[in-house]
């Protein structure tokens, strides 16, 4: 990992379960990344595979049954006193796949917005709450006039604007994003995309981005983990994992990206993944770095061919 960029975010051997005895489900197993400060962090996977069980638990939502998850420096699972709970509710804000289960159908646009410089004391009077709503509002492009009206007025897209307000209003270090456009229409999406992009240049938002579909997230990613069945299979800088993608359940995945031009639609080769295929009856997988910020899961076997493609 490099030295000269500052980690945010550190999560080390971390296991989730749910469940005690024979019903007991090991939903994440010995996951283990870096989020460096102010840069997008995606993590993809098919429905299941974990990670909004990880962006969850990062946000305290779900347990951990082992490991550590280090925010700026301090480790945030487990325990925490009031003070070192509430720090990490201000300094770190998620935005929800459902903008419409996750927004207060009772509350005006203005008070759901609000909510969190209630709840934290961050305002020295009206007139600065309101000015900081107003400038919200703006920036998310909504209108001012919509302030005073309710989430049922709004359209997916303007809900999810309003999630997005929520969230950045608390200038928090980190946001989790799960899975925040997939709810929305084709044409909304690259808009809030562009949205979240436009708040990480001007404010230093660091985004941990959970997302099921490699086209979306090259977008916007800096980097990008593949998680399968709770197990991180390869983590490289996003370019890099286009360019060059070593695991058989990553290279299936960007099979599986639409491509628009129809000539070369057809001629693609739609690649399936069977787990099967590898064999560690004898030798035990492990997650190693195999060139500079590229990581893969494998046996000794697969690593070394894995070495051997990236210098080719």
């Amino acid at each position: 990992m490099s030295k000269e960029k500052e980690v945010i975010l550190s999560v080390k051997d971390l296991e989730i379960t749910f469940g005690e005895g024979k019903k007991k489900f090991v939903a994440v197993q010995d996951a283990n990344f870096d989020i460096y400060k102010g840069e997008t962090f995606s993590l993809v996977g098919e429905s299941g595979s974990g990670k909004t069980t990880i962006g969850r638990a990062i946000v305290g939502l779900n347990e951990t049954s082992n490991g550590d998850i280090l925010f700026e420096g301090k480790r945030i699972n487990g325990k925490l006193t009031k003070k070192e709970q509430e720090d990490k509710i201000r300094k770190i804000q998620m935005i929800f796949q459902d903008p419409s289960a996750s927004l207060n159908e009772r509350a005006t646009v203005e008070y759901i917005i609000s909510e969190g410089l209630y709840n934290f004391n961050l305002f020295k009077n009206e007139e600065e709450r309101l000015a900081k709503v107003e400038q919200l509002i703006e920036q998310v492009g909504l209108l001012p006039e919509h302030m005073y009206r309710y989430p049922h007025e709004f359209s997916g897209g303007q809900r999810q604007r309003i999630g997005i307000a929520r969230a950045l209003i608390m200038e928090p270090s980190l946001v989790v994003a799960d899975e925040p456009i997939s709810a929305l229409d084709v044409s909304i999406r690259a808009q809030v995309l562009n949205l979240l992009k436009k708040s990480q240049i001007e404010d230093a938002v660091t985004y941990f981005f959970v997302a099921h579909d490699l086209s979306v997230v090259r977008f916007i990613s800096d980097r990008i983990a593949v998680i399968r069945a709770g197990r991180i299979l390869e983590l490289a800088e996003t370019e890099e994992l286009f360019r060059n993608p070593l695991h058989p359940y990553t290279k299936a995945l960007l099979s599986a990206v639409p491509i628009p031009d129809p000539i070369l639609a057809r001629k693609k080769q739609l690649v399936v993944y069977n787990p099967e295929m590898h064999d560690y009856s004898t030798d035990k997988p492990r997650f190693e770095e195999v060139k500079p910020g590229h990581y893969v899961y494998g046996n000794t076997l697969e690593l070394a061919g894995y070495r051997a493609a990236v210098q080719e």
